[in-house]
């Protein structure tokens, strides 16, 4: 399985349209070679890179999407609520919600999981939950890694 977007590769800087200082909408995502037994996906898109002092846990999770179904190829690009059940970012959202890094480079990981069986939960739960719920039913993992800094006003 794998995940890709045509707006950056793996490992480069994501385009200033899906953060906090463009229009803040997701890129679009592909999702490639999906396991046949694979029940359910979910998307994870998270910040490891947050400042102790900002949160203790030194995570931010941007988006989360689960019972994403196994058929599904492509997230477009500003995507339709009907993809998947959202649960909770670290902001309070419910969508997507774009890199702003308060500091340096950071590292965004979009986590894509496929599942043996559907999950048995409701919108709005946080990651902890659904990554709990997921315990025992991955069935493969793909990961896209893109990279954003703010740029800074010169004066």
């Amino acid at each position: 399985m794998k995940i890709v977007s045509s707006a950056f590769s793996h490992g480069e800087f994501i385009p200033s349209k899906y953060t906090c200082n463009g229009q803040n909408i997701n890129p679009p995502i592909e999702i490639l070679d999906t396991p046949p037994s694979a029940k359910s996906l979910t998307l994870i898109m998270d910040d490891p890179d947050v400042p102790a002092h900002i949160r203790k846990e030194r995570m931010w999770d941007h988006w989360i999407l689960f019972n994403i179904s196994p058929q599904t190829k492509h997230i477009p690009e500003n995507y339709d609520t009907q993809i998947g059940i959202p649960g909770i970012g670290t902001s309070g959202n419910l969508d997507y919600h774009g890199p702003c890094p308060p500091d340096t480079i950071h590292r965004y990981f979009f986590k894509l999981y496929a599942l043996d069986t559907k999950l048995n939960l409701k919108e709005g739960v946080t990651k902890k939950e659904i990554e709990k719920a997921m315990e025992g039913h991955i069935i493969q993992k793909a990961e896209l890694v893109g990279l954003y800094e703010q740029q800074k006003n010169l004066k």
